[in-house]
């Protein structure tokens, strides 16, 4: 059987080593590759894997958002994040989900076991969305995202207002606005995480740091030197992965050993420069 992961840009991704990692523990003769589709590049791909060679999908950037216009069969979940991360091929029908969000609740639970109440997300985008919405399931109940342009923001905003535990959405400037949570969700790049802004995000208990490549962003780093919880771009990426490993083999993905892929990945780039 085939999986890829698509999105644009795409070379950097870790999935194809996590779900190469999960098939070899598994004993599956499955491939996962890593293919470049650019934003409206979707719907020629799709067409492509009615095949029956074909077992799974994952989404990223910028296709999480694309997606719902071409696939009508779908879970709960997918309609809240407003955004699909997870295609599943049965007999060459499509089907769509998002482990994002419990990707997200568990990576922040296996690091963090205080109440979660109030949330600051950097960035306003699908990812953002995602976080947010799984930081609610958690407890969330006021969500405060800081952006560059709130107008962008404003399918985010409406996604996590949707979510059934009514939380307060707000949105403020992310080079001015202060920052008072539970728990920071970066979703920023790491050139976008200035001196300026990692201070003023000194006091929140919580970072939960979506990116894993480059490794540690200067939130990270500022988190590990205060000795306070940090949640890994990496945590999030293999919580997912092992969701989509269930849904497309039938079989719990193997955490430790996708993790373990994982980490080796991010050293071996890290040696190479």
């Amino acid at each position: 059987m085939r999986c890829a992961v698509l999105g644009d840009p795409i070379a950097h991704s870790l999935s194809p080593t996590l779900h190469r990692a999960a098939y070899d523990v598994l004993g599956l003769d499955w491939t996962y590759d890593a293919v470049r589709v650019p934003s409206g590049g979707l719907a020629g791909f799709l067409e492509g894997v009615a095949d029956g060679t074909w077992r799974g999908l994952s989404l990223t950037m910028p296709l999480k958002r694309e997606v719902l216009a071409l696939v009508a069969d779908r879970t709960p979940a997918v309609d809240l994040a407003g955004g699909a991360n997870t295609v599943v091929v049965d007999d060459g029908r499509l089907r769509l989900d998002n482990t994002d969000l419990p990707g997200a609740a568990a990576a922040v639970r296996e690091r963090w076991s205080d109440d979660v109440s109030t949330v600051l997300v950097l960035g306003g985008g699908a990812t953002a969305a995602s976080a947010a919405l799984a930081m609610c399931d958690l407890g969330a109940r006021a969500v405060r995202l800081l952006v560059r342009s709130p107008e962008r923001a404003a399918d985010t905003v409406a996604a996590i207002a949707a979510h059934p535990g009514g939380p307060a959405v707000s949105v403020g400037a992310l080079d001015e606005a202060p920052v008072v949570a539970d728990v920071l969700v970066s979703t920023v790049p790491a050139a976008a995480q200035t001196p300026d802004l990692v201070r003023r995000c000194d006091d929140v208990d919580v970072v939960f740091e979506v990116l894993y490549d480059p490794w540690p962003t200067p939130l990270a780093t500022a988190a590990v030197a205060s000795d306070r919880a940090l949640v890994a771009g990496l945590d999030l990426l293999v919580h997912q992965a092992v969701l989509q490993v269930e849904l497309f083999t039938g079989h719990p993905g193997p955490l430790e050993a996708m993790r373990t892929a994982g980490q080796r990945a991010l050293e071996a780039r890290a040696a190479a420069g």
